[in-house]
């Protein structure tokens, strides 16, 4: 089991940032993948970025260069620093993690990037 609390969403401008917190009950280099998803209203889930098994990150072409993934060990913390966000990136954002052959979430936090 692992359970995963976010943090850190709200309502900004445009061009501005946030920094997303997922705490983890599990030390998060233990983890087989973990990372953070979001939907929008009327679409699928989709990965934004992600640790994967062997030490690489992948990040979704729609957040390339704004967004960074980074994990504390210590604090068994993951986040999510979106930089230059856009109207686009409005959506619920999901903390996930893959473990024991399970998919584990957390209960998402609402970003809203207003134009």
């Amino acid at each position: 089991q692992v359970q995963l609390v976010e943090s850190g969403g709200g309502l900004v401008q445009a061009g501005r940032s946030l920094r997303l917190s997922c705490a983890s009950s599990r030390n998060v280099f233990n983890i087989f993948t973990m990372g953070w998803h979001r939907q929008a209203p009327g679409k699928q889930r989709e990965a934004v970025a992600t640790f994967i098994s062997g030490g690489g990150t992948n990040y979704a072409d729609s957040v390339k260069g704004r967004f960074t993934l980074s994990r504390d060990g210590a604090k068994n913390t993951v986040y999510l620093q979106m930089n230059s966000l856009k109207a686009e990136d409005t959506a619920v954002y999901y903390c996930h993690a893959r473990f024991g052959g399970n998919d584990f979430w957390g209960q998402g936090t609402q970003v809203t990037v207003s134009s």
